[in-house]
């Protein structure tokens, strides 16, 4: 069986409708329907909630699949020290389960984002999918070191003449001016926000 097939046959199973199944999950029927018709796959965090739903491991829905997909395992990074790679081991708080054909390519890794100063972009709490690179284009929101590479922050990267202004998203903090006399350091684009209502 394919996930699709999974999914119809445990909804059925505990006599969920594709309405009921989408409340639970928080996503619009429409979803459901399309993840049965095989239109597109559930991202992970979709899948962890159904196992948790129906009582069954999160292996189920990936084993004996027709499909060829790969779970990929994406580091969260705690602190980051000067001088590491950004994903060396001892960076590494935990790792989150993804579907490898569902994420962009590059080196990815997540952080978690504390504090308000990119709401409602990125709300504090919320996992945040980085892919590495050491430069953005201009308007991007990027993770950055800062501080003597000490802590990474999550901000707009604009461009002003020599100078790179890191801009927060919420009105009540200021950018960051990032010149000679205040390094920073970007280590990677945001791609992905994911975040709990």
């Amino acid at each position: 069986m394919q996930i699709k097939d999974k999914i119809k046959y445990l909804r059925k199973r505990n006599d969920f409708t594709q309405t009921d199944l989408a409340n639970k999950l928080d996503v619009a029927k429409t979803t459901v329907s399309t993840w049965e018709r095989g239109g597109n796959l559930p991202l992970m965090d979709k899948i962890v909630q159904m196992a948790d739903i129906f009582n069954v491991p999160i292996s189920y829905f990936f084993d004996d699949v027709t499909e060829d997909i790969k779970v990929v395992n994406i580091p969260l990074l705690g602190t980051i020290s000067c001088g590491d790679p950004i994903t060396a081991v001892e960076n590494v708080d935990e790792y989150h389960k993804e579907i490898e054909n569902q994420l962009p390519n590059g080196n990815l890794f997540y952080l978690k984002a504390n504090g308000n100063s990119m709401y409602p972009l990125i709300p504090d709490g919320a996992l945040v999918l980085i892919r590495e690179q050491s430069t953005v284009e201009n308007g991007e929101v990027a993770a950055v070191l800062v501080n003597g590479d000490t802590e990474a922050t999550l901000k707009r990267v604009k461009r002003i003449g020599s100078d790179l202004l890191l801009q927060p998203e919420n009105n009540e903090y200021e950018p960051i001016i990032v010149n000679d006399k205040n390094p920073a350091r970007i280590i990677g684009k945001v791609v992905r926000v994911k975040y709990d209502l």
